[in-house]
Formats: structure tokens, sequence, C-alpha cells
């Protein structure tokens, strides 16, 4: 493509901000010396992780932060001193669109073309074309903060194209959005960009930055790789790895390949365990994995996410120094969690319906479905959050309905927002809620300096919550979940919106506490993620519809052209047989 299709250029971009754990000291660089150029009639991938500058390259080009060096030139001009000429040429969705949620759809619309002068004909013919974009035509009157997560995100799509931009900037807009809604999502971008937009598409989901024409890979705020996924990917296609054949324990397996030089990352998927090698020719000592005699390895197909990881110089490892600390519980088999026929109504909205199923001790079970398909609420009233109009919710031995109290003290929650208060310290929370799990005096300071050193926060004790990177927020909301050693750990969300590096710490700390007896229910949109449980259970339009294993979800969808499925093949597959399903019921009826 030729220099004119290039929109916006960064040229020795450099930005610093004061050091959140220094206020006082030198300002700390954010972004170094980055050039890179942004093209139309593609989508241009932004990945990296946490910390890396993402957010900040986005809010330079959009004219809301001015470099402390170089220059950025968006549409051929300066984006602060020309920022009412590109104002209107600039759509710009941020991590957390400002929607205003007790506005409803159409409110929201007219506000944002108010904001952007869309006026008289051009107003009326945009919302027509946009709410026919976004499928959001039946649900105008509804009110933003009743949308589901996909709904919200398509309406801040819709916000971010009123006047006909030139250049599309969304930073992280599938963060907390179904696979389903991602799809959807996806595609009205890709159409977007073919339509000859210019699209920057920051994203934590690497198989979103897999389907990218290009991709700016940054890393501690400088830029590591620029250029086609396809050939990041293809540096790594000799050494991605299964390790199948597995007899027994799939995490210790992965435990014990990580602990081999020869591997430099490795994750869970499905039964078997996947690694990716330092060398094409050096193998891991199978005898050493303890997979079982019928274990083997062989070559797969390469993902983005092993070329990102080896650009990284490799995964966080597997060792737990969290597990490490806490005493083990003896895996006795016993149900610790269960619901039976559990039903939650909202005036005349069944949000649950009829749901049962039950965990067992040292079992991690995920929760899965798409936004609004009730999971959230099934889970609130599994940890005791929410009353269920009929049926019972039982953890550790004790009914949520009578027995709340008691049965909170076996667990912890962290929260898919992290629960976290805002206006108090990284130490304030961490004592904040060590009290509210029962912990004081000489305990409560041996917990908190315990969590504070297992999760290296001792940089940031004196700072807020909201000032730290996110990978440091989540590593803070876990430690105050599981500082009192509960049995049982309800995850709701727990990774959204972080980068693969920050993912695999955390499962590596929940992979470990699982083999010290803990239980685990989670929900994720992250399907690499769902990979991780012994057993799923998928929700749809409140109803449980299916529940298994990963591979046995997978098998579900097999055949046919879908010899190996992926766990998002499933998860999509299985949600749309049932909505036809109910809608050949609801016709028959």
């Amino acid at each position: 493509m030729s220099e004119q299709h290039v929109v916006i250029t960064l040229t020795e971009i450099g930005k610093d901000f004061p050091d959140p754990a220094n206020p006082k000291g030198a300002p700390r660089p954010a972004l170094h010396s980055i050039s890179a150029g942004i093209r139309t009639g593609v989508i241009t991938g932004l990945v990296g992780p946490d910390g890396a500058g993402k957010s900040t390259m986005i809010r330079l080009m959009a004219g809301l932060l001015k470099p402390t060096r170089g220059t950025v030139r968006t549409l051929g001009m300066d984006p602060i001193g020309e920022a009412e000429a590109l104002r209107h040429r600039i759509g710009y969705m941020p991590q957390k669109f400002g929607l205003y949620e007790d506005l409803s759809v159409q409110e929201n619309l007219n506000l944002y073309a108010d904001l952007r002068g869309v006026l008289g004909e051009e107003r009326r013919v945009s919302f027509a074309r946009l709410l026919e974009f976004t499928a959001l035509q039946r649900f105008t009157e509804r009110r933003a903060g009743r949308l589901s997560g996909g709904m919200k995100q398509k309406l801040g799509l819709a916000c971010a194209l009123l006047g006909q931009p030139r250049v599309l900037l969304l930073d992280e807009p599938g963060v907390g959005v179904d696979p389903i809604s991602r799809r959807e999502l996806w595609k009205m971008v890709e159409d977007l960009a073919r339509s000859g937009l210019a699209v920057l598409w920051s994203t934590a989901y690497l198989d979103e930055a897999e389907l990218c024409d290009e991709v700016l890979l940054l890393n501690e705020g400088q830029l590591l790789f620029d250029g086609p996924p396809k050939s990041l990917t293809d540096k790594v296609k000799a050494r991605c790895m299964h390790v199948f054949g597995i007899e027994g324990n799939r995490r210790q397996v992965l435990k014990r390949a990580l602990d081999q030089d020869e591997v430099m990352d490795g994750v869970i998927q499905g039964r078997n365990v996947r690694i990716l090698l330092r060398d094409s020719e050096k193998h891991p000592d199978l005898a050493r994995l303890g997979a079982g005699p019928d274990a083997g390895i062989r070559n797969v197909a390469p993902h983005f996410e092993d070329g990102f990881i080896d650009i990284l110089g490799g995964g966080p490892g597997g060792e737990s120094v969290l597990a490490e600390r806490l005493t083990q519980i003896p895996l006795d088999g016993a149900v610790v969690i269960e619901a039976q026929h559990l039903t939650k109504q909202f005036g005349d909205f069944t949000a649950t319906d009829d749901v049962t199923f039950k965990v067992t001790r040292g079992e991690i079970f995920g929760l899965l479905g798409p936004n609004g398909a009730g999971k959230s609420t099934t889970f609130k009233m599994m940890c005791g959050l929410l009353t269920p109009t009929s049926g019972t919710a039982m953890v550790a031995g004790y009914d949520l309905k009578r027995s709340g109290s008691a049965a909170r003290q076996q667990l912890g929650y962290m929260a898919q927002k992290f629960s976290l208060y805002s206006t108090l310290s990284v130490r304030q929370n961490l004592d904040f809620f060590s009290g509210v799990y029962g912990l004081y005096g000489a305990k409560q300071r041996a917990a908190v300096e315990e969590m504070t050193e297992v999760f290296n926060l001792a940089q940031f004790l004196d700072a807020a919550p909201d000032t730290l990177p996110l990978g440091y927020r989540q590593r803070l909301a876990l430690a105050c979940a599981i500082m009192h050693e509960p049995s049982i750990l309800f995850l709701d969300e727990p990774t959204s919106g972080v980068d693969p590096v920050t993912r695999r710490e955390f499962w590596t700390h929940i992979n470990g506490i699982v083999e010290k007896g803990v239980t685990v229910m989670v929900t994720t949109h992250f399907m690499d993620e769902a990979e991780y449980c012994d057993r799923i259970g998928l929700v749809s339009a409140g109803e449980l519809i299916a529940t298994g294993t990963p591979d046995d979800l997978k098998e579900m969808v097999a055949g046919g052209t879908r010899d190996d499925p992926t766990m998002e093949d499933a998860f999509i597959l299985l949600v749309q047989q049932h909505a036809e399903e109910r809608a050949r019921t609801a016709k028959a009826a």
C-alpha cells in the first residue's frame, strides 16, 4: 500500500509519567522512542503485556495526551494543536467507554451526536445506519445500564462512529464480552476497515490479534514487533508441541514441564498440555513429566500467542509461591459446592432457571455463558450475594439461605471489578479485607505481610489501587480474597482485560492452590482459561445446557468439517443450537 494511505504517524515518540511507587521521584517513561504508522483499509492490532503503554499510545493519537518527546501526526495534523479540526474525524472508544447508564440507547446517541455536531438530516440518517449496523433498533428505549456487555460495546462503537470518522481508535473493545458478541463486534469493525477506515484495535485477546492485518507489539514501552501476525507466528512453528496421552493430573504435568530448561512456556489444553520449546531439537524428558507410560509429544500448529510469549522471552514458570504458603486440605472427594434446582426471578424475568450441579473438593468448575445468559446471577447465588427465588445453594455443607454467615467464612470471593476500595491505599485494603474475613492482631499482621511478599506489593503499599497497573490490581484482589486461607474460592471473570503473561501467572497460582485442596468456581470469557477447568457448566438463557470436561463439550460439536473444534467453537455452537431449539419449541407452542 502506498504512503498516502498512512493516516497516523508516530516519530520517535516518548511519554513520561510520575512513578506511582515514588511520586516525588523522577518521572517514569511509559513509551520509549516509538516510530510506527497506521494505514487505511486494514485493522492494526495493538498488543502487549499489562502496563506496556498501549492506552498511552492511543491517547497520544487521539490528542488526549501530549508527547514528552517526538511527534504525532493524525491525518497530517497535530492532535493537540489542531484538536478542533480533528474532533469530527476521529472515532475514539476508550476502555471504559463513557456511556451514561441512566440514559437510554437513543438518549446516549443523541448526546454524542450533540457533542460531535451531527445535526438535522445527517443525524437522522446516521442514527438509522448505526442502529441497523449494530442491530440495536429494538433497544432504543432500553437504558444503557440494562444492556448486556456485548450490546454496551456495540452502542459504544455506534457513538464512536457518529460523524463518519476516518480513523477509529478502539482501546480493548472486547474486554468483558463473550465470544459470540466478540465475533459480531469484530465483523462490524472488519467491514468498516474494508470500507476504507483506518482502525487501531488494542486487545488482550491474542486470538483477536491473530486476525488483524498488522500488529504492533509493545513491552515496557518499547516496540518489539511491527508487521503481519503470521510473520511472528512462523518463527515458532517448529517449537509448539502437545504432550498427549496423559494419565493422571494435568496440572502436575504442566508444572513439571515448566520446570525443565527446554520448555519456555506451557498451558493446559483439554486433555493435553501445550508447550513451547526453546529449541525445536531439544525436547523435554517425558519420564520426568510423570505423564504416564503412554504419553508422547507431537508438533502442533502455532498460535499468535506462542509468538507473543516467545518474543517476551517466555512465560512466568510453574511455581506458585502462594500455594507453597497454604496448608494442605485433604482431597476427600466431598461435594463442597452444590446447586439444587436453583431459580432466580426478577419480576416476570427468569434469570436462572432450575440449575443443578455439584463440585467436589479440589476441583476447578467453570461457569460459562454469553453476556446476559444468567451465569453471573447463578454465580452470585452460589456465593451468597443473591437469594434464590427457589431451589438451594449449598457451600461447604451450609445452606446459604439459612446459614449464609457461616458459609461465607469458608470462602473467598474475587469480583469481576475487583471490589477494591479506591479511596483506601493498598495497605488499607489488605487490612480491611483481612478484618472482614476475621483476622485480627498478630495473625492479621502476619497475613498482610505474607500477601505483600507473595504478590510483590511492597512498592505500592501507600498507593491507591486505581493508580496501579491492571495486573497489580488483580494480584491485590486475589490477595484480599485468599489471605484467610479459604477452602473455596469464587472467581468472577478474574483476568478480564489482563495480558496473557499475567493470566499465566494467575493460573499458576490457581493450579497450585487447587493442588492444596482448595475448590475453585470461576466465570470467564477467555476460552483458553476454560481449558484449565476440570469441568464446565455452560449456561444459556438461564438454563444449564451442557456439563462436562472441556473435551466433552468439544466432542459434542465435533464432526463434519469440525474434526478438531476449539473451546470457542464448542461455546458458540452449543449456545446457537440451544437458541434454535428454544425458537422451534416456541413456534410449536
